[in-house]
C-alpha cells in the first residue's frame, strides 16, 4: 500500500512528465534507426520513471549484445552524448527533493535514475 501511495505521489509530482520525456526520447531514437538499441533502454527507463517504487535496477546476466564489449562501447557513446547531462539533471532534482524529509524517498529514486541514465545498456528494471 505504501508503494502505491509513493508511486501515485511520484507520478503527480513530476514522474509522469519524466516518463513521457523518456518515452518520447525513445521514439525519436527509434526513428533514427542508428539509435534503435538506445530506444529500448529509454523505454525501460520510462517505465521505471513512471512507477519506480517496488522496482530495482539490475545488470543483465548472460552473454548478449548489451552485456559484452559492444554494450560497453554503446554505453561509452551514450555517456558522451547524453548520459552525463541526464544524470546531472536527476542528481540536481534529487538534491532539491532531499531538502525535506518527505522528499527523501523521491531523491533516492532520482539517484537511481541518474545511475541508469549514465550507462543504460546491459541493465534491466525488475520488480522486487
Amino acid at each position: 500500500m505504501i508503494r502505491f501511495i509513493l508511486n501515485v505521489l511520484w507520478a503527480i509530482c513530476g514522474g509522469l512528465a519524466m516518463a513521457f520525456g523518456w518515452f518520447v526520447a525513445g521514439v525519436l531514437l527509434a526513428i533514427t534507426i542508428v539509435g534503435l538499441p538506445y530506444a529500448g533502454a529509454a523505454w525501460r527507463i520510462a517505465g521505471f520513471a513512471l512507477w519506480p517504487f517496488g522496482k530495482e535496477i539490475v545488470r543483465r546476466e548472460g552473454p548478449d549484445l548489451g552485456t559484452g564489449a559492444l554494450g560497453g562501447l554503446m554505453n561509452i557513446i551514450w555517456f558522451i552524448l547524453a548520459g552525463w547531462w541526464l544524470a546531472l539533471g536527476h542528481v540536481v532534482v534529487a538534491a532539491a527533493e532531499a531538502v525535506s524529509i518527505i522528499g527523501i524517498p523521491f531523491a533516492i529514486k532520482d539517484v537511481q535514475l541518474a545511475y541508469i541514465a549514465l550507462a543504460p545498456i546491459g541493465r534491466n528494471v525488475r520488480r522486487v
